[in-house]
């Protein structure tokens, strides 16, 4: 079935320049709905106005701007048979969820906390009190950082000085952007002569953040990560006052889940885009597994790696061309579940947070619902310690929480595990994890558009790239770009 769409007449065009021109943006697309929705609306035609691919977080994102905005001729293009993009939700039955993807917020991370309001989803605190257990060979001890983690250490304050001149919207920029990029965030590290205990902590935090080893992690990258968050790696890395301070009810999915049930039919699941035709001329066209669609202006809300599986004619800009093929999909992350019949863990003390130095498992965490009406114990694993059998790697995970939180965690009542690189075709990797002398080479091309085609997606961000709350503003700026062009070619 072809894919329906507006045509701009004249008049209708003058009133699209109208509603732009008299516009006030807050946050994303706040437009004169009434005189947009005059603009956009005529007989149906086979060119839509705008064509999104990808419905995660930035591409649901752009579409409800645009829906907003009056623009009712475009669609969204996902590859999956499901919504969310890097956010998914166990359903461990009885209402109750446990994320595999994408999961915590925290302050200054308004604009998914805005789209948290507007859509009447509410939020809930992470449980981090008590004593988190580390395990270094067969030795356990366990320690309360519930109130932040070495806050005094001269090497974070140094870090975070070097991350107020990074500027998060452009790093490259910097003005030490060379040597910075060149350095990895491992070397850096090393030149400050941290011990290993301390070096432990820093490879454990940072490898969560950006899911690789800061060995593998360009210096210059990370500190544009902490810019973002007040330039504070206690904030970035951080529970309490942090980016992991918050959790959503119903799990990070249901924001992608209910934003697409609001567009009906507009989103199009199981329907990989394999070709754009004409990405340089006035309507280009999507090859996917339902049919050619034609759009004037197309959002790609995709992983900048994604972006390779995907056949441009003609060729992009070599710029662009070589970002896409170079960009790192070597973080994939694998996250597992145990649930429990209630979070035992709590009465001990304890707040369910184990990490080993040496074994498959980097961290468990707390992840029960609100109520605490079952114990949910998720973590994050390192894939080539941990068997792939599912029943094995339950047990390995659990003989590691029954030593280290108590017997209890050898029962679970159910076991989930997800892991990024190979649970479909079209993840590839979960966080963005960029290597030394990338960003100062290819940068500069990440976001700028190329001819019709707007780039979009959280790693194009302007702060908070990676997370969920950089995923909703680019989809914001996304929408912005594809009306301001929009206006232009009528003008």
């Amino acid at each position: 079935m072809d894919p329906e769409n507006k045509v701009l007449s004249s008049q209708r065009r003058r009133l699209l320049v109208q509603a732009l021109a008299g516009a006030t943006l807050m946050g994303g697309v706040a437009l004169s709905g009434r005189v947009m929705a005059q603009a956009l609306r005529g007989a149906p035609e086979n060119v839509l106005d705008v064509a999104i691919i990808g419905a995660g977080l930035a591409g649901l994102t752009a579409a409800r701007d645009l829906q907003r905005a009056g623009c009712e001729a475009f669609v969204v293009l996902e590859a999956r048979d499901r919504v969310g993009g890097r956010t998914y939700n166990h359903d461990l039955g009885n209402g109750v969820v446990s994320e595999a993807g994408g999961q915590w917020i925290g302050p200054n991370q308004t604009a998914i906390f805005d789209l948290l309001r507007e859509l009447g989803i509410d939020t809930f605190p992470t449980y981090y009190q008590g004593r988190t257990v580390y395990q270094v060979k067969d030795a356990l001890y366990a320690q309360d950082l519930s109130s932040g983690q070495n806050p005094g250490s001269p090497i974070v304050h140094k870090l975070d000085a070097l991350a107020r001149t990074v500027p998060s919207k452009e790093p490259w920029t910097a003005a030490d952007a060379e040597r910075l990029d060149r350095l990895s965030v491992g070397q850096w590290l090393a030149q400050q002569g941290v011990d290993n205990v301390e070096r432990l902590s820093f490879d454990t935090s940072i490898g969560l953040t950006t899911g690789t080893p800061p060995a593998n992690l360009s210096l210059l990258h990370y500190l544009s990560i902490v810019n973002s968050a007040d330039s504070s790696m206690e904030k970035l890395e951080g529970f309490k006052g942090g980016a992991q301070e918050t959790r959503i009810v119903g799990g990070s999915q249901v924001v992608s889940q209910q934003m697409a049930q609001a567009m009906g039919e507009r989103v199009r699941l199981a329907c990989p885009v394999r070709r754009i035709v004409g990405w340089d001329c006035d309507i280009v066209e999507l090859h996917t597994d339902q049919g050619v669609f034609r759009a004037r202006q197309v959002i790609a809300a995709l992983h900048p790696g994604l972006c390779q599986q995907i056949e441009f004619d003609p060729p992009l800009p070599e710029g662009r061309a070589q970002l896409q093929r170079l960009w790192p999909c070597h973080a994939p992350m694998r996250k597992t579940v145990h649930v429990y019949e209630r979070p035992y863990w709590r009465d001990k003390g304890l707040n369910g947070q184990v990490s080993q130095a040496d074994g498959p498992l980097i961290l468990s965490y707390d992840n029960s619902p609100p109520d605490g009406s079952v114990g949910v114990l998720a973590a994050f694993v390192r894939t080539a310690q941990l068997p792939q059998d599912a029943d094995r790697a339950r047990d390995t995970l659990s003989a590691i929480y029954a030593e280290a939180l108590g017997r209890e965690g050898l029962h679970p009542t159910q076991f989930h595990d997800h892991d990024w690189g190979k649970v479909d075709g079209w993840s590839l990797t979960c966080v963005g994890s960029i290597p030394p002398d990338f960003l100062t080479r290819w940068g500069r091309y990440l976001k700028p558009a190329v001819g019709r085609l707007i780039w979009s997606g959280t790693e194009t961000a302007d702060i908070w790239a990676s997370g969920m709350d950089g995923a909703v503003r680019s989809g914001h700026r996304a929408a912005l770009e594809a009306l301001q062009a929009l206006s232009r070619r009528s003008a």
